[in-house]
């Protein structure tokens, strides 16, 4: 079993283990677990067997053990390492137990990595568990996989908004921290400039509790764009492979658009894209380098978040501009 519990871009971070478990354990049965507004991201992949789901706000720790000592593990390999998932990998049964070296959580495995998290890609962290049971590393790429059922759900949407035909450029506003999402102001003066220059039409994205953000973004916009409808994760990878390029910030949906193979304009703040950025896919990441605090990882800016206020609409632009022309 391998653990990570959230967030939907740390767990498609996290896929890259699984390539390479399957080569090793062709005949052996691969779960994984993760919090249940993430089991989309794992869905339909053909390295897993199973994909076991805990709810943090319903589950207690107790049900959430006991369910997975039942299944009897030989291996279990904690990437998340906090402390429920420590305590979950400790009491698992398994024989050999893999986790990284953090305060107490050490004394609930029996292999201990040294943790490289700043310090090498989310990724590196994560294929570090496999190094440290010399399990050879064969797709260092995040896996997202989709079905039938929603490429038919997205050529569906593109036919009934009239997308079929033009270049479609999405557009992502959100993000779990404030400090990590640019200005809507901007968003819409982006897409303005983006319909008329290259004749595109804009897609607006957004997940549970964003769509405020896309109606800001339409109210502001002098063009019509086109917003999306609810999506689940898997839906939402589906509409975004018929994209020819996302504007993002550092989310969940950046990393999907990653994994699926979509080409991507990451705006970065607050975190680090040498060890948060996508992976996998032609990227051009956008940074306010004037400042010498980006990446400080803070939830709240003390000094009024110029990461994103000051980052101008030109300066993403050349990332667009240059990854169309690619």
């Amino acid at each position: 079993m391998v653990i990570k519990l959230r967030a939907i871009g740390d767990v498609v971070l996290s896929t890259v283990v699984l390539d390479s478990l399957r080569k090793s354990f062709p005949h052996s049965n691969i779960d994984f677990l993760t919090e249940k507004y993430c089991k989309d991201v794992l869905f339909e992949n053909p390295n897993l067997n199973s994909v076991l789901t805990y709810d943090s706000r319903n589950d207690n720790g107790l049900s959430l053990i006991y369910k997975i000592r039942r299944r009897r593990y030989d291996l279990v390999i904690d990437l998340f390492g906090n402390p429920r998932s420590a305590l979950v990998t400790f009491f698992s049964g398994s024989r050999y137990r893999v986790g990284y070296r953090f305060g107490w959580r050490r004394y609930c495995y029996n292999i201990v990595v040294n943790p490289r998290g700043g310090e090498v890609h989310n990724t590196e962290f994560n294929l570090d568990a496999l190094r440290a049971i010399s399990i050879p590393i064969i797709n260092p790429v995040p896996q997202f996989f989709v079905t039938q059922k929603e490429i038919d759900f997205a050529h569906d949407f593109f036919k009934s908004a009239n997308l079929e035909s033009n270049k479609v450029i999405a557009i992502n506003p959100g993000g779990g921290w404030y400090t990590k999402r640019w200005l809507i102001s901007h968003y819409a003066r982006i897409s303005d400039i983006i319909m008329e220059k290259y004749k595109a039409k804009i897609l607006l994205l957004w997940g549970p509790g964003e769509e405020n953000y896309v109606r800001e973004i339409i109210k502001v916009m002098k063009n019509q764009a086109v917003q999306i409808p609810a999506t689940n994760l898997k839906q939402l990878a589906a509409i975004l492979q018929k994209c020819s390029l996302i504007v993002t910030n550092d989310s969940g949906p950046m990393h999907i658009a990653a994994a699926v193979g979509v080409p991507v304009v990451a705006i970065f703040g607050p975190t680090n894209p040498a060890l948060q950025g996508p992976v996998g896919t032609k990227t051009a990441v956008i940074q306010n380098k004037e400042l010498d605090c980006l990446g400080c990882n803070l939830t709240k800016c003390p000094i009024g978040n110029p990461c994103m206020e000051k980052l101008t609409v030109e300066e993403v632009l050349k990332g667009v501009e240059l990854l169309l022309r690619d």
